[in-house]
């Protein structure tokens, strides 16, 4: 057989392990991993002079906030952004976008005003409300892959926050429809109480925003969401989790048989709250940055392989909306932009600098978010059979992001002025070479819309079959 496209010469990196060789693509889908020194045939062949062929990345925690809200980002600049980061999948949030995904109506009008925008394929969350429990079987008869609820309060003033009466029924919904509630986890009684106290005494300052947010209140509401996933054998998924103590309450759940798994962010394994100090708003999210001595926690629970995924939580603003934050760190948006930035900082802290397995990168960024979303093997892996989504990492190249490398819509990012190790050279999406070293490729509508009806796949273990732990000694060798 003569295939479309050969890649060769490259250094394969799946979650079992790595070999030198190539890979055959033909319509779009692979159909060989090729050893070295083994023939194919091929229309085109491309040598890749040993650099890294990873999975396309499947980002499992995007906010495009589109349609209604495009101009802080929209689909045509975020996949394009995405692209570049060695992203060939995106699951969009419900909730930043107008009207919010929190029906089927909703959910249909989104998808027909974003249809045609996107350069990478794409899957929806759609969002669990105050009173939207009856909505969930029509919305997953849709195709949504999960549902997203707040813990902590109203998102924005379209999209309100739930109590554990919705919490309790969305659970018992998602183990009858087979799909996964992700849950952003933090006590909004107990913030509001801390907010109202901090504002009454005149602090606006940055270090106000993490006394108002401080781990107790992360803490709380994780356990709160893990005994009631236990209590319903519901399937909750805690996102954007800040804390290594949290990561491990998870993991002590697994073991004991609960639907959950756990997802952090690359910027609560590259920033601490020492940096949101000195550079103010644009570091501002919720839950907030910690210190620098729980980064490093955070990384050994990374290293000893109990974190299910890492997601960017991109949520970006335009300028003027971080900078109102200057004076008065209460009106800034609270959202970090990083989804081009992810594979390279992962990269950078974890491969380069604290000896992350490469396999490691493929199960916490590619295979495990699709296993999560029903979307394995067709995404997240590099099989025969699977879509031909992969990345060529070029793992000696470094440099440093300017805010013009940037593509997507508003060009500020903590990122910028960082040096990273682990450059992206280019991106295929279905076969096709979407992004090629700063330029993108295809037009506006070669991503897909994936509507499936997913079955999630739970991580009944703490550590995979597949799995070891990582010393702990190991993450303290050497800190940059």
């Amino acid at each position: 057989m003569v295939v479309d496209l050969y890649l060769q010469n490259g250094l394969m990196v799946s979650e079992q392990g790595t070999f030198h060789g190539g890979i055959a693509i033909h319509d779009g889908i692979v159909t060989g991993l090729v050893r070295e020194g083994e023939r194919v045939e091929a229309n085109q062949s491309i040598d890749l002079a040993g650099k890294i062929i990873l999975p396309g990345v499947v980002d499992g925690h995007v906010h495009f906030h589109d349609p209604g809200r495009a101009y802080w980002e929209g689909y045509r600049t975020g996949s394009m952004a995405a692209a570049a980061g060695g992203i060939t999948t995106v699951i969009e949030m419900p909730l930043n976008g107008i009207p919010p995904t929190i029906d089927r109506p909703k959910l249909i009008e989104k998808r027909e005003k974003i249809d045609g925008r996107a350069v990478v394929d794409y899957a929806h969350w759609a969002g669990l409300v105050d009173d939207n429990l009856d909505e969930m079987q029509d919305l997953a008869d849709a195709g949504v892959v999960a549902f997203k609820a707040f813990m902590s309060g109203a998102a924005t003033e379209e999209f309100t926050g739930i109590q554990d009466r919705q919490l309790y029924g969305g659970l018992l919904k998602t183990a009858q429809l087979g799909t996964v509630l992700g849950l952003h986890a933090e006590n909004g009684s107990v913030i509001e109480y801390l907010e109202a106290k901090l504002q009454s005494e005149g602090r606006c300052d940055p270090a106000a925003w993490l006394e108002s947010r401080p781990p107790v209140t992360e803490l709380d509401a994780i356990q709160r969401a893990l005994f009631w996933a236990e209590q319903t054998g519901g399937n909750a998924h805690i996102v954007h989790v800040s804390l290594e103590e949290g990561v491990r309450a998870v993991c002590a759940a697994k073991a004991a048989g609960v639907n959950v798994s756990v997802e952090t962010c690359p910027h609560f394994l590259v920033f601490s709250e020492e940096d949101f100090l000195q550079q103010g708003a644009e570091l501002k999210c919720d839950p907030p940055l910690r210190p620098k001595d729980e980064v490093e926690r955070l990384w050994a629970a990374v290293l000893e392989r109990q974190v299910d995924v890492i997601a960017s939580d991109h949520a970006p603003c335009r300028v003027e909306d971080k900078l109102q934050g200057d004076g008065d760190i209460w009106q800034a948006w609270a959202g970090v932009t990083g989804i081009q930035s992810m594979l390279p900082a992962i990269w950078d802290e974890g491969v380069q600098k604290r000896e992350l397995p490469m396999t490691e990168v493929v199960r916490m960024l590619c295979a495990n978010p699709a296993r999560l979303f029903g979307l394995y093997p067709k995404k997240g892996a590099l099989l025969p059979g699977s879509d031909a989504d992969l990345v060529v990492l070029d793992p000696q190249a470094a440099k440093m992001l300017k805010a013009e490398d940037l593509l997507n819509k508003n060009k500020h990012s903590p990122y910028v002025g960082r040096r990273l190790h682990g450059i992206v050279a280019q991106t295929y999406v279905r076969g096709r070479c979407v992004y090629d070293r700063g330029r993108i490729l295809v037009d506006p509508g070669h991503g897909r819309l994936i509507a499936q009806r997913a079955r999630y796949q739970p991580f009944l273990a703490a550590y995979n079959a597949a799995g070891r732990k990582v010393s702990r000694a190991g993450v303290y060798r050497e800190m940059h």
